[in-house]
């Protein structure tokens, strides 16, 4: 069941497919089709480029899971580290592997500076 594309997501393709996309460009639209591109007046959901949907979609998780869910957008929390949208899926605190281990430096640094407050004190 396809549902109404909200502003917010409608802006989020185009900024992709802008950025990203290896078939647009600018003052042709989409190259292979030789035309201005499907995916800057789409404003429902359900069909997709194939190259939007396999190579683009994926930098924006949370756009990725708004569109193919079938209802509302679910709500995403951000990473703490860098801010991306992180999937409310319980366990997962960070966006990726290399957040969680700049998070993980962060909290040992902070953990010895304040050992080594301790060790000075007495």
């Amino acid at each position: 069941m396809s549902r109404e594309l909200t502003r917010e997501e409608r802006a989020a393709i185009r900024a992709l497919v802008v950025k990203w996309c290896a078939n647009y460009d600018r003052e042709h639209g989409c190259l292979p089709l030789d035309c201005e591109c499907y995916m800057l007046g789409k404003c429902w959901t359900g069909a997709y480029c194939r190259y939007f949907r396999e190579a683009v979609l994926p930098l924006d998780p949370a756009l990725e899971a708004a569109l193919a869910a079938d209802g509302p957008p679910p709500d995403f929390k951000s990473c703490p580290v860098c801010g991306r949208a992180v999937p409310p899926d319980g366990r997962q605190a960070y966006c990726s592997q290399r957040c969680a281990q700049a998070a993980r430096r962060r909290q040992k640094r902070d953990f010895m500076r304040k050992a080594r407050g301790r060790a000075v004190d007495n």
